[in-house]
Parts: structure tokens; sequence; C-alpha cells
């Protein structure tokens, strides 16, 4: 009895379990499926095949060479920009500041240097200095193509804190200028690798809305160092006491030697990843070598846009020098006639050109209105350029009329550079940017050096205007009237400008 019941409850079990199976079966058939013996090897096929596929990619990309291997992970990255940028900045900006402060350094006390160092003018040490610099011009493009940038940069370094440290040596043994004048060709052969390298250090570094601001610094921030030249040099220099000049040129020397070696540490040759797209672009698609500066040059001139940048480059710069080499005299017409006042207001037009550079620059980068900006910005420099030379008989002498001037022009001039510097880069893309400022600054400096002479000659011819009219009655100056005719003929054939931005269409792609 007892096996028949226990067999009796066995079979209701498995009864159970089977129609337990079935309604497993019957509401989810597709979990209790059964794979295929042919749908199993056609998976395990295709998984080989994707391994193979993988494995033949990876030893295709191995037996690449290295440069193609790079280029191929360059093709997967997307532009960054690093922090390390504004340290780039900051050196490359610092190292212009100081070279021309030693270019300037004794123009605010030339009775006291001509004196100790029993020289008849001090002004030629300044013109030693630019010729020096205007050769260098010709060299730093193929130095930089060669040895690289970070190799150039540290080079030029030393070699200026070597010149400072001679100038200030001079000091100490008798005043003797063959050596200050030998520190200061150093000084000057060094100057363009920091005045031309500005636009390569922003393609390499920074982003494209970036550029114009960062290459407007770089640029302008040597405007700092005239400024300091006189707020400084000065009052340190000028007091009439010997070991004021040592003392300012071992300031100067110090300094010099603290950048270089800042320089030497911290100055990197370019990121990891490109900043921008078209840098990108230029780093993978156009891997070549640069041609030599003057093969670069040729090629900018026959470049649709380039002569017409370059035209409002060299008109910025021309203007700029001029009023800066002037200051004095354009000062006294205003009744500012004290040399601390003269010095302070061309320390603040030396200012205004840096500040104008960063305001306008990075309106440029947001925008890439080059050519509206570029022509604004000639048109209000003529009207600026008129109080500093017309004097209204009526009204009489105006000072704070010509502040007011002074530091408005020199905000909406100065940044003319940057800003078409970026724009000659941009039109010759993807041209050698150190070549493309090299060139701007060779024809900037000797134009300026060529007016120079004009507009000194013309500071002196008085011309009045609206002599029967008591009310209107004027005079005004012939430098003014030089630089006003500079800037209208600029702004005429700047207006004429068409060519295409390729760096920007690179980018925007």
């Amino acid at each position: 009895m007892m096996l028949a019941s226990s067999q009796e409850g066995n079979v209701r079990i498995e009864e159970g379990v089977s129609s337990s199976t079935e309604k497993t079966e019957k509401t989810s058939p597709e979990k209790t499926r059964k794979i295929e013996p042919f749908e199993l090897e056609k998976a395990q096929r295709e998984e080989q095949n994707e391994e193979d596929e993988d494995g033949t990619e990876n030893l295709e990309a191995a037996l690449l060479p290295p440069s193609e291997q790079h280029r191929r992970q360059q093709k997967q990255q997307k532009p960054r920009v690093y922090f390390q940028r504004w340290i780039q900045l900051g050196y490359l900006s610092g190292l212009a500041m100081l070279s021309d402060w030693i270019c300037f350094s004794v123009a605010a006390s030339k009775d006291q240097f001509e004196e100790l160092y029993e020289i008849e003018d001090s002004t030629k040490l300044i013109d030693w200095f630019l010729f020096t610099n205007v050769v260098s011009c010709f060299l730093v493009t193929d130095c930089v193509a060669r040895m690289g940038l970070q190799r150039c940069i540290r080079a030029a370094a030393i070699l200026m804190a070597i010149g400072a440290c001679l100038r200030m040596l001079s000091s100490y043994v008798g005043y003797n200028y063959p050596l200050v004048l030998a520190g200061t060709l150093m000084v000057g052969a060094a100057q363009p690798f920091f005045q031309c390298t500005p636009p390569l250090l922003s393609a390499i570094w920074f982003a494209s809305d970036e550029r114009a601001t960062s290459t407007a610094v770089a640029l302008n921030f040597n405007q700092i160092g005239i400024a300091t030249a006189f707020l400084v040099g000065g009052p340190m220099a000028g007091s009439g006491d010997p070991k004021g000049l040592q003392w300012y040129f071992v300031l100067m020397a110090v300094l010099c030697v603290a950048l270089a070696v800042g320089t030497c540490l911290q100055f990197q040759a370019k990121p990891p990843t490109a900043p921008s797209p078209s840098e990108m672009d230029k780093q993978q698609n156009h891997n070549h070598k640069e041609p030599p500066f003057y093969a670069s040059a040729i090629q900018f001139f026959r470049t649709p846009g380039f002569v017409r940048a370059l035209a409002a480059f060299v008109c910025s710069i021309t203007v700029t020098n001029v009023v800066g080499a002037l200051i004095e005299e354009v000062m006294h017409r205003g009744g500012i006639e004290e040399t601390w006042h003269v010095a302070l207001a061309g320390g603040v037009f030396e200012v205004a050109i840096v500040l104008g550079g960063i305001v306008l620059g990075g309106y440029v980068d947001r925008t890439k209105n080059y050519k509206s900006v570029t022509t604004a910005c000639l048109g209000i420099s003529i009207i600026l350029l008129l109080p500093l030379g017309l004097t209204e008989h009526k009204l009489g002498k105006e000072p704070a009329v010509m502040v007011i001037s002074l530091l408005l022009l020199g905000f909406f001039t100065g940044p003319i550079q940057p800003i078409n510097a970026e724009l000659a880069v941009d039109v010759t893309f993807p041209g050698d940017e150190t070549a493309v400022e090299s060139t701007q600054q060779i024809f900037g400096n000797l134009v300026s050096a060529l007016l120079m002479p004009c507009a000194e000659w013309a500071a002196h011819q008085d011309y009045q205007l609206f002599k029967r009219i008591p009310l209107l009655a004027c005079d005004i100056r012939g430098d003014v009237i030089l630089l006003v005719a500079v800037t209208v003929v600029t702004m005429l054939y700047f207006s004429g400008f068409h060519a295409p931005l390729k760096r920007t269409k690179a980018d925007m792609h």
C-alpha cells in the first residue's frame, strides 16, 4: 500500500512538473527556444572574423613608420588649449618689453649718459640698435624654421641677458662706451626673435578666438618697455648722481638674467594637441619644410590681400613711432611743459596701445571683422591726429584735449598692427607665420626710419588757416599734416581689401 501510494505521488509530481513546463513553454517560447547548431557556428565565425580584422588593423598600424602612426593619432584628436599658453605669452611679452626698454633706456637721461660716457649724441646708440634689429629680422625666419621656436627664444633670451650684463659692466669700468655699444648690439640682434614670433606663438598655442588678442599683447608689450624707459629711467638715471645710472643698468641686467633663466626652464616648444582646426590641419596635411625667408616673402606679395594688410601695419607703426619720438614737441604745443608730465603722457600713450590691442583684438577674435575694424581705426586715427598739431587761436592751448587725444590715438591706432598681423597670416595660410611678421617688421621699421627725418623737419613748419575769419583762425603743424596724409592714403587703399580668409575657413570646417 505504501509503495503504491509513493509511486502514485511520484506520478503526480511528474505530472505537475510536466504541466508547469508546458505552461512555461506556452507563455515564453523565446526563453526556451533551442539554438540550432548552424546558428552557433555562424556566430562563432563572425566573432572570429572581427578579431582577425582588429588584429590585421593593429598589425598594419604597428608596421607603419612612426611619423605616419603619429599623423593617424593626431587625426583622432580634437583641438585643445592648455594653461601653459599663458606662461608662453608671459615670457614672450616680458622679453619684448625688456628689449625695447634697453633700446630707449637713456632717452630720458641723455645729458647724464653723454657726460659720463663722453659722447656727443646718445641717440646714435638707438640708431645702432635699430640697424642691428633690421638685419636680424632677415635671419629670424630661417633660424626658427631650422631650430624651432623654443630653442630660438631661449637662445635670444640668453643673448639679451649677456648684452644687458655688458651694459651694466661698462658703468663699473670707467664708463666704457665700446662695451655698452657691444651689449646694445646684442640686445638689438635678439629683439626680432620676440617681435616676429607672436603670430607663430598664437597659432601654435591659442584657439581661433584668442589669437588676435594674444598677438596684440605680445606684439605691443614692447610699448610698455618704452614707457618704462621714460617713467623709471628719468627719475632713476637722470638724477645727476652717477650711482643712479649704475643702479639703473643693474636693474635691467638682473631682470634680463631672471627672465632668461625662467625662459630656459619653462618655455616649451608646442602643446601635445593643436589648439585649432586650422593648426591641426596644417600640422597634418602641410607637414613640409618651410621655404627660405626670401622665397616666402616673394610668395606673400603675390597673395591677394597681403599687401593691403602690410600697408595698414606700416601706417600704424609709423604713426605710433613718430608720435612717440616727438612726444615732447607735441606736449609743448598743448601747454604741457614739465619733464615729468611729458614722460607721464608718453607712458599713458604707450599703455593705451596695449589696452587697445587687448580690447579690439578680442572683438576681432570673436567676429573676424578684420576689414571693418581696421578701416574704423584708421578713420578715427585721422580725427585724433588733428588736435596734436592744430591750435585754435580763439581757444588757445588745451592740455586736457591734448592728453585725451593722445590716449585715444594710442588706443585706436596701436591695435592696427596686431590685427593686420593676424590678417596677413590668415590670407597667406598655410604660410610661415614668422616670415609674415618679419616682412611686416622690416617694412614698418624702414618706412618709419625714412619718414622720421621728414616728420622732424615738418614739425617746425606752421601753416595758418582761416586768417580772415577770427572765430575759425587756427594753425596746424606740418608733422600732423604728414601723418594725416599717410593715414588717409592707407585707409583708401585698404578699403579695397577683398581677399579670402583661408585660415578662418579652415577653422570653420
